[in-house]
C-alpha cells in the first residue's frame, strides 16, 4: 500500500458521480437514426461547452434550436428534458466519496457544468452539496482541459503536484491534470476508482466496497 500523502481527491461528475449521455436519451425518445442525423448536423457538444463555460442555459439552447429549424424540437429538449439526459447516478461512486469524507479526506469536485444546470442538478442530486468545494466551470469561466482551471483549483486549495489525485473519464482532462503533477485516475468503472483509492491508502477494501 501507497503511504499516504494526498491532501485532496477531487472527483469530476459527469460519467464519474452522473452519466451523461445524451445519445442515449435521444436513441429512446427520437429514435436512433434522428439522433444520428442530428447530431451529424449540429454540434450539440460544443453548444454545451458555451453553456459550460458560463453563457445562458436557456438562451444557448434556443440559439441553436433557431438556427437548425428542422431539429428545432428535438434540440430544446436539451433544455426542457435536462434532468432525463444527465441520468442515472453512478451509486458506487458515490458511495467512495461519501466514505472518503467519512474517513475525514477532502473531497471536491472539478466539473464541466454551466451555472443554471449545475443548479438544477444540485436540487436534483444531495450528494453535489456535500464536496467541500465545488469547481464548476461555469462559474470559473474556464472549463477542462484548459490549465488555467486547474491553476485556479491549486490556488484555492494551496496545493499542488502529488498532494491532489483526480479522476475524470475523459484522457484530455486526465492528462492535463497530470501535466500539473496531479496524481490521476483516467475513471473507467467504479471498481477500478474503488481500487485506485484501496492502492493510495485513502479506503480499505471494505471501505471501498
Amino acid at each position: 500500500m501507497a503511504d499516504v500523502t494526498v491532501r485532496a481527491v477531487i472527483f469530476d461528475i459527469g460519467n464519474v458521480l452522473i452519466e451523461w449521455q445524451p445519445e442515449r436519451f435521444y436513441d429512446r425518445t427520437v429514435g436512433e437514426a434522428r439522433r444520428r442525423e442530428m447530431f451529424a448536423a449540429v454540434d450539440l457538444h460544443a453548444m454545451n461547452d458555451r453553456i459550460d463555460l458560463g453563457q445562458g442555459f436557456r438562451d444557448i439552447v434556443h440559439e441553436t434550436a433557431a438556427a437548425f429549424p428542422a431539429f428545432a424540437t428535438e434540440i430544446r429538449m436539451w433544455h426542457d428534458n435536462w434532468l432525463d439526459l444527465a441520468a442515472p447516478v453512478i451509486d458506487r461512486s458515490v458511495r467512495l466519496m461519501r466514505a472518503l469524507r467519512a474517513r475525514g479526506v477532502p473531497v471536491h469536485a472539478l466539473t464541466n457544468f454551466g451555472i443554471e444546470t449545475f443548479a438544477l442538478a444540485r436540487g436534483h442530486f444531495d450528494f453535489l452539496d456535500e464536496f467541500d468545494r465545488p469547481f464548476v466551470s461555469g462559474h470559473l469561466g474556464v472549463i477542462k482541459p484548459d490549465e488555467a482551471i486547474y491553476r485556479l483549483v491549486e490556488e484555492d486549495l494551496g496545493l499542488t503536484g502529488d498532494a491532489i489525485l483526480f479522476t475524470d473519464d475523459r484522457a484530455a482532462n486526465v492528462d492535463a491534470a497530470g501535466a500539473r503533477g496531479w496524481r490521476t485516475h483516467l475513471f473507467d468503472t467504479p471498481q477500478g476508482w474503488a481500487d485506485r483509492l484501496v492502492a493510495e491508502g485513502l479506503l480499505s477494501e471494505r471501505e471501498a466496497a
